[in-house]
């Protein structure tokens, strides 16, 4: 059956829509860090930043789609330690738990802690190569999950492709109002750090065959996310907002 033919039938649509729905559900993640990252940019830059972190996250699930052969191959045993098998799979969702963990708890100190740079100075912005060379980094743990999880639902290419390009698209749709709002709320900015560090406990979990439903994981997010949008609502408005540092933008004088 060709790509095209797969598409007359009805229960190809509605595996198209299954996947594309949790396809955005996994964008989630990618849209996180997208935001805190690129938040660290000039403003005039993040616009591209974010457009381009998410034309890589295509090129990267495209990629792994058509050479799903090499995927389902990170999934072999490599190397066994104190009686745990490791996969290449495996490693790589270990190292961006690992690396998620790390950059959120810092996050949170810097937004929290730190009110600039030595003698008052305001910290410079991170390059633009640099936020780029990180969400790439992290395309390709999350890029692995996403296809992983397409292959695992659907048994046609052009249908894994085709909800896969919808997602991608999806999110490019609603990064730059997702950032602006989590920028302008600080306690969205904690919330935004306080998903990213549990996606990468997540992640370690998965790395170590430790399965973990994700629907309890996003339900958890989303809770959240339902209880804060209602203390914004009920907050008193005479009082005033708190104020996190953020050592990459420059401080009134």
């Amino acid at each position: 059956m060709s790509g095209l033919e797969v598409f007359k039938h009805a229960d190809s649509w509605a595996s198209l829509a299954t996947l594309t729905g949790l396809e955005v559900v996994l964008g989630i993640d990618n849209i996180v860090f997208l935001t805190l990252t690129t938040n660290k940019l000039p403003p005039k830059q993040q616009p591209a930043a974010r457009s381009l972190g998410l034309a890589l996250a295509l090129f990267m699930r495209l990629g792994l789609l058509f050479g799903l052969t090499w995927v389902m191959s990170l999934t072999s045993d490599l190397f066994s330690l104190f009686g745990h098998a490791f996969s290449t799979r495996d490693l790589i969702l270990l190292g961006g738990g690992l690396f998620l963990i790390a950059k959120s708890t810092h996050e949170m100190f810097e937004r929290l802690e730190v009110e600039g740079g030595k003698d008052g100075k305001p910290v410079k912005h991170i390059s633009f190569a640099f936020a780029v060379a990180q969400i790439v980094l992290l395309d390709i743990v999350f890029s692995l999950d996403s296809v992983i999880t397409a292959v695992g639902m659907a048994q046609h290419l052009s249908i894994m492709a085709t909800a896969v390009v919808i997602a991608v698209f999806v999110m490019l749709l609603f990064a730059g109002a997702i950032g602006r709002f989590v920028n302008r709320h600080p306690s969205m900015r904690i919330l935004a750090l306080s998903f990213l560090l549990l996606i990468g406990v997540l992640l370690v979990a998965e790395g170590m065959r430790q399965h973990i439903n994700k629907g309890y994981v996003y339900f958890a997010m989303a809770f959240s996310l339902g209880v804060e949008l209602i203390n914004m609502k009920l907050r008193v408005r005479q009082q005033a907002p708190v104020s996190l540092h953020n050592p990459y933008e420059d401080r009134a004088q």
